[in-house]
């Protein structure tokens, strides 16, 4: 009776110490969390602003400021075209004007003798007519002049080209020196600071992200993750493979994307519980992972444990562990108090 007494004494011990010592430890509780169902496809970055200039008027090329992979900032001045023969234009034009705003003075005195000629009735009315007559033709050659020298400026205008808006030279297509013709290709780029990610959606995935409505952007160099401003699901699938076009805008430019590149787009297309635990809680040796789990009683149990994807410092648990089950967060510690209690057991 006394040595049954003594047994009970002692595991009671047993178990006050080893509860003591677990309380020691760092825990945290194993708990199901609400995350976004991601469904990742191939994306490809593109220019949301790219155009190609193209040459507007005539003429031989003298200078060509910006190469490939140069910036350029909004209404720099990207080429010239030789202008001697369009300034020649221009003073014909302005020269025009002049004599038409001369002849027209002419007529209105003309006009305005006539007029008075007229009401004493010392000419005809034939006569006042024709003066009438050479008073309209004299106001329309001024406005045919005028519209002349506004076209001989525009030209003249058009000799230099510049920058739409600012951005980044990614082709040019003529050499100094050479003749251009309106509308021959001059220079291609895209606008700095304004990307975005095209996307190939299958069908059976495309009704949850019309849902969920949210993507972001992963860069396949070091899995870094950018955010995606704006979807937008083109209305009808592509009858070839019945995927739908998206376009992910992204919120600014980043100095290592440029057009052409490939990323991974990790599309939101619904929600799913997951059990995670902290990474510095999973213990790895040679294949095996496991934690330690403390029970009600305060004892360590080594239980292995299938880990899943990491979701930053957090791993996801498959298999092996319960929801709400106290896990010890520092597996070192955790070891040494495991093995204490294993040899007061024997």
């Amino acid at each position: 009776m006394r040595l049954l007494t003594a047994s009970l004494v002692f595991l009671a011990g047993s178990v006050t110490a080893a509860a003591s010592a677990a309380e020691s430890l760092q825990t945290v509780t194993s708990a199901r969390v609400s995350m976004p169902l991601q469904y990742r496809v191939d994306g490809v970055v593109e220019a949301r602003q790219q155009a190609t200039i193209s040459a507007e008027v005539a003429g031989k090329v003298e200078a060509i400021n910006f190469d490939v992979d140069d910036f350029v900032e909004k209404g720099e001045i990207i080429l010239r075209i030789r202008d001697r023969d369009y300034r020649a234009r221009q003073q014909r034009a302005r020269a025009a004007l002049d004599e038409a705003k001369a002849n027209l003075q002419d007529m209105q005195l003309e006009f305005s003798r006539s007029e008075d000629l007229r009401k004493q009735k010392l000419i005809s009315q034939a006569v006042f007519d024709k003066a009438g007559a050479n008073l309209k033709a004299a106001q329309a050659r001024k406005t045919a002049a005028e519209a002349n020298l506004a076209q001989a400026d525009e030209q003249l205008d058009r000799t230099v080209m510049r920058a739409p808006y600012s951005g980044v030279v990614v082709e040019r297509h003529i050499e100094p020196g050479e003749a251009v013709n309106p509308g021959q290709p001059i220079m291609t780029g895209y606008a700095a600071g304004e990307l975005r990610v095209t996307a190939q959606v299958p069908q059976s995935m495309i009704g949850g992200l019309r849902k969920q409505r949210s993507a972001e952007i992963i860069l396949l160099e070091d899995n870094r993750k950018l955010p995606v401003t704006k979807i937008t699901i083109h209305p009808f699938a592509n009858p070839k493979n019945h995927s739908f076009p998206v376009r992910l805008d992204l919120p600014s430019a980043d100095n290592r994307l440029y057009p052409g590149m490939l990323v991974k787009v990790a599309l939101a297309i619904g929600n799913v519980e997951r059990l995670l635990l902290p990474q510095q809680a999973l213990v790895s040796r040679s294949e095996v992972n496991a934690v330690y789990v403390i029970g009600d009683d305060g004892r360590l149990a080594f239980r292995q444990v299938r880990p899943g994807n990491r979701f930053g410092e957090q791993v996801e648990i498959l298999a092996g562990l319960d929801e709400n089950e106290v896990v010890a967060l520092d597996p070192v510690r955790a070891g040494i108090e495991h093995k204490r209690q294993l040899d007061a057991v024997q």
